[in-house]
């Protein structure tokens, strides 16, 4: 809670029948508490005491019950402390802005009510929800445990423990068979001058995975925040794989200290599509310090952003690379492969339950090309939105090699990963997490492995390649979709932000 001095300098007392009355409006009263500070012996008592004395040491002041309150005139040169409480966040009906009035009132006649002859107000800002990027120093990592995941976090677990953070297991009987913990929620945070501490944005989706965050996350100092939306506006555009943010920009000289949100959703001129839910995206715009960019993923099956792009950290230019999907860098490795007499390589070699393909039967299968087509112009119109939304030049992109299918479903084609989709990646400061692609080999090394570790080490950034084929990759999702990690906040205050 935020601290509130009221300072008065007067005479010893007031004169009778005046007196001083702190007010709020009825419309700024379902976002606020105010309390008044009580004994200063209190704080030295153990915190189970400080609890079970709340109520009588710092009496409610102001509430959605209790509009306005007299207050106590302590004489002369004196401070009396309040301390305020935030209950919304931000949202389409509330801007975070809160008034806070004191007014002296003089009494006319006993049975007529007084009348204020001054007043002064103070104005809050709710503090807003804020996320953090990639390139901000993880905390913790979180992953699912399921009954056929084991190789997938044999491999989580080398890669968190060599980059020396910890690793948090969601168990079975919490997540009852749902392993996107991606998809599940957000972690964010929220700041003021007096306190820091994380809060987890748990998404419509609701999976069995639903009751983690609030049963095992919120607590002492980790708030939690939801918006709640009829099912059938729910879509899997409303799970957060689909829900990103930018590592700090400048765009035509704006400045956006904090990144900007990135939202996946149907293509702007589409009659019908699926669309992230309305009452999401108005909280996320309400939040205002990271100016939200929508982009179009409903091109893809499951519709998230995180299939086609991500960020890493780099050290030089902006501080960071876009890392985008791309069909066109797919097919140059292979026409490369067969141009130099390795067209019988094969994809996904030793692979259980999985047809080997040759690099040849690749380029070959002219519908696959096709479908990769319509694929590299849905990220083409996704890079030109990114280049001008966040200021970005053709140098702080890298393309990385990833093909797609399309499938129909619903009477609708939409696209999937051909192979593991190595885009979707986890980042811990210079180690990444990427889904093995199980490529064509040359001289005993995956291809795709190969220009992966190529692209990334060029910016300091080491690979591991983690199998999730079966356990992820095969029900549409990859390392992203099944972990999730919580950073530290940003060094930049959002209160110096011009709102």
């Amino acid at each position: 809670m935020s601290l509130m001095v009221l300072r008065t300098r007067g005479p010893a007392r007031l004169p009778k029948g005046y007196k001083l009355s702190m007010h709020i409006s009825q419309g700024d009263a379902e976002g606020v508490r105010v309390f008044r500070a009580g004994s200063p012996d209190v704080v030295k008592n153990s915190l189970q005491k400080i609890f079970s004395a709340f109520v009588k040491d710092f009496p409610l002041v102001l509430s959605s019950e209790v509009l306005s309150q007299e207050v106590p005139y302590l004489g002369g040169s004196a401070e009396m402390n309040f301390y305020v409480e935030g209950l919304r966040f931000p949202d389409k009906d509330f801007d975070g802005l809160i008034t806070i009035s004191l007014s002296l009132l003089e009494p006319i006649c006993e049975g007529i009510p007084e009348t204020p002859i001054f007043t002064d107000k103070v104005v809050f800002r709710v503090s807003p929800w804020i996320m953090t990027p990639n390139t901000l120093q993880p905390v913790e990592v979180f992953v699912c445990s399921t009954s056929d995941n084991y190789q997938f976090l044999k491999g989580m677990r080398n890669l968190v423990t060599k980059s020396g953070y910890k690793l948090k297991i969601c168990h079975e009987y919490m997540n009852r068979g749902d392993r996107w913990m991606q998809d599940e929620l957000e972690f964010g945070y929220i700041d003021s001058p007096h306190h820091s501490f994380p809060v987890v944005l748990d998404s419509p989706r609701d999976g069995t995975l639903d009751d983690f965050p609030y049963d095992e996350l919120l607590g002492p100092d980790f708030g939690y925040v939801t918006r709640v939306a009829h099912r059938k506006d729910v879509s899997s555009l409303d799970s957060f794989g689909n829900l990103e943010v930018s590592p700090p920009v400048t765009v035509n000289g704006k400045k956006y200290p904090l990144g900007r949100i990135l939202i996946g959703v149907a293509f702007p001129t589409a009659t019908k599509g699926r669309n992230m839910t309305k009452v999401v995206q108005d909280f996320l715009w309400a939040q205002k310090v990271q100016e939200p960019v929508a982009l179009f993923s409903d091109w893809l099956l499951v519709g998230h952003i995180d299939e086609f792009m991500s960020f890493v950290p780099a050290p030089d230019r902006k501080g960071f690379r876009l890392l985008l999907a791309s069909p066109d860098a797919g097919y140059k490795i292979f026409r490369r492969l067969h141009n130099d007499g390795h067209g019988q390589a094969k994809m996904f070699d030793g692979v259980k339950d999985e047809k080997p393909v040759t690099v040849d039967e690749i380029l070959s299968d002219e519908n696959l090309r096709a479908e990769n087509n319509y694929a590299q112009s849905c990220i083409d119109w996704n890079r030109d939105v990114l280049k001008r939304e966040l200021g970005l030049d053709d140098g702080d992109i890298i393309d990385l090699p990833i093909l797609f299918k399309l499938e129909n479903k619903d009477a609708e084609y939409r696209a999937v990963a051909y192979y593991p989709d190595m885009v979707n990646m986890i980042v811990l400061g210079k180690n990444l997490g990427i889904p093995k692609p199980f490529g064509p080999k040359v001289n005993g090394r995956c291809v795709l492995e190969a220009e992966m570790c190529s692209l990334m080490e060029a910016l300091g950034l080491n690979c591991t390649f983690i199998d999730d084929f079966a356990s992820y990759h095969k029900l549409l999702g990859e390392v992203h979709c099944g972990s999730n990690v919580r950073r530290k906040p940003f060094d930049f205050k959002w209160w110096n932000l011009e709102l």
